[in-house]
């Protein structure tokens, strides 16, 4: 059974001071640690915490440097975070909210206190992401829209230059739209766009998957960790998907029913490159599969160097 209570990251080197925590949280939080810098990092960055409770004095890193490096992040940038230390000076509390911290609670904590701060700091937190969500949806199919797909190509882009990981885009494109639209009339042109936005969004298997509507008619698929060979993959079945819905399109040069172009491109990252470049080389599969008579995907494997 999948667990949806908030997430609670605690990041301590004494396990003493986590065990507490831990008591204190665990009925109404899912509660993971750390206890170094190093490992807190780590653990930000793939739990996606909903609120991170970290020491100030540790060995490694110290609890303000650990700060920095989440906030510097985007994938962790917004997770509040609340200093929970020993040290009561204004300066100490000073470094911490300029680091980026939320909040203090100092020890030996008192379990009221702890349960109402983070209860404030998740609930305003899911606040801004719920608000958030609203802005990277699309209106019309529920999917993520250009300005969340531009956002997640640049942050993929950036993590499979570290990683040398592959990724890999698919684009999309309704095979003359238009002449449906003026054959079919715009509602029935709205039903078709969330059909095909449908097939996509179930062909995205893992979390990391995104699917996107980036213009009229115009989809695209962000698959990282996914080499040429299963990008292409993807994108024969998703094209077959959308023929044998068998949505009627009598305006089409190609087919009796309602079909797409699509575009391939995988590469990994070089330093000399760039998400925009990586945009246009599957724009250009795009329109060579356009050109070569449409209904059909076409790819290109992008350097390694």
């Amino acid at each position: 059974m999948k667990n949806d209570r908030p997430r609670v990251l605690i990041v301590d080197d004494v396990p003493s001071n986590v065990q507490v925590l831990h008591q204190i949280l665990k009925e109404k939080y899912a509660v993971s640690f750390a206890t170094s810098g190093q490992k807190a990092i780590q653990l930000a960055g793939s739990l996606l915490p909903d609120i991170v409770l970290l020491d100030i004095k540790m060995p490694d890193l110290n609890g303000y440097e650990v700060c920095r490096r989440l906030k510097a992040e985007p994938l962790t940038k917004d997770i509040p975070i609340i200093f929970i230390t020993a040290l009561q000076e204004t300066h100490d509390e000073t470094a911490g909210f300029e680091a980026g911290g939320v909040d203090f609670i100092t020890k030996p904590v008192s379990a009221p206190i702890v349960q109402a701060r983070v209860a404030t700091h998740v609930e305003l937190k899911q606040q801004r992401d719920f608000l958030r969500s609203l802005s990277y949806r699309d209106g019309l199919t529920n999917i993520a829209n250009r300005r969340h797909f531009d956002e997640q190509l640049r942050h993929n882009w950036s993590r499979a230059g570290r990683t040398q990981a592959p990724l890999s885009l698919l684009l999309f494109d309704v095979d003359f739209f238009k002449q449906y639209n003026d054959l079919y009339g715009h509602q029935a042109g709205d039903l078709c766009l969330q059909s095909i936005a449908a097939i996509l969004e179930d062909e995205m298997k893992r979390t990391d998957d995104l699917t996107a509507r980036t213009g009229g008619e115009e989809f695209c698929c962000l698959l990282p960790h996914t080499d040429h060979e299963g990008a292409v993959a993807v994108a024969q079945r998703i094209a077959l998907r959308v023929r044998e819905k068998g949505i009627e399109h009598q305006g089409s040069e190609v087919a009796d029913v309602v079909t797409v172009s699509g575009g391939v491109v995988t590469s990994v990252v070089a330093t000399e490159s760039s998400p925009e470049e990586f945009y246009e080389a599957a724009d250009k599969a795009l329109y060579a599969a356009k050109r070569a008579g449409r209904d059909q995907v076409c790819s290109y494997r992008q350097g390694t160097s």
